[in-house]
């Protein structure tokens, strides 16, 4: 079984470049995030005949989460409990016995801008969630998964500590990610890798992919028991690329996981 979670950067942009990847790689679940559209514009034809369901909370122009998968996703929840001004950021989905959450923090755009402030409180309603849905022993295992738009470490930012203080590198962010896994959740691609950097998104611009001057701001965390099942993670660098037709890569690399 492998999941999966990749911020595709407006749907319709990348609908080509999403297509060829859920053909060749075939993921079982997948959380999408960066729709950008309302739920009447997804193009949920075009996802069914490539065999996938999708539920979604979707936004004209911005945000937009969804779950995909390959048996049909019971919604349970379409936003983030106190943080329903925020747009359209959160989507549960259970399938497989498996509770799927698809997240997209607010970027905070820099550390004196307002907006900063808004992402460090939807964090915070993120890890109260959390702590809460984990305490919940009687329900099934969890998997979170999302554009986190924190660097949790110094070794998740191509600049490093020279970047700590920036906006992504603040302690205030970070303390916030280290909650979501102090509620009982694992960053499964650190666990497996816990000396690669792993990075997930690189600019457009100024080569930053080529040079690999990236950050690892995409992640899949999971409870205890979806962990150990675990025997792989990796970032799909791939398909960062432009596909064999020209189709345009979102500025994230999808990143997997493989259960057994």
């Amino acid at each position: 079984m492998q999941i999966a979670t990749w911020n595709v950067n407006g749907i319709r942009a990348r609908a080509q470049r999403l297509a060829e990847w859920l053909s060749e790689r075939q993921p079982d679940v997948v959380c999408l995030q960066e729709l950008k559209v309302v739920e009447s514009s997804f193009p949920f034809d075009d996802v069914r005949a490539l065999g996938y369901h999708a539920v979604l909370a979707g936004q004209p122009a911005w945000n937009g989460v969804a779950v995909l998968a390959k048996e049909p996703p019971a919604l349970l929840c379409a936003e983030l409990p106190g943080a329903e001004d925020a747009g359209a950021r959160f989507v549960g989905a259970r399938v497989y016995d498996i509770d799927f959450f698809s997240v997209y923090v607010p970027n905070g755009k820099s550390v004196a801008h307002p907006d900063y402030e808004k992402k460090l409180a939807w964090l915070d309603r993120l890890g109260a969630y959390l702590r809460e849905r984990t305490r919940l022993t009687t329900e099934p295992p969890l998997v979170v998964g999302g554009d986190f738009n924190v660097c949790p470490t110094p070794l998740d930012s191509h600049g490093g500590a020279d970047f700590d203080g920036h906006i992504f590198h603040t302690v205030d962010e970070r303390r916030r990610i280290n909650d979501v896994s102090h509620s009982g959740l694992i960053d499964l691609y650190r666990r497996q890798r816990p000396n690669e950097p792993g990075f997930s998104w690189w600019d457009y611009r100024a080569g930053s992919f080529p040079k690999n001057e990236g950050l690892r701001i995409d992640m899949l965390f999971a409870s205890h028991a979806i962990a150990a099942r675990v025997s792989d993670v990796f970032v799909d660098r791939e398909f960062r690329k432009k596909g064999p037709t020209g189709s345009t890569p979102s500025d994230h690399a999808p990143v997997v996981a493989t259960l057994t």
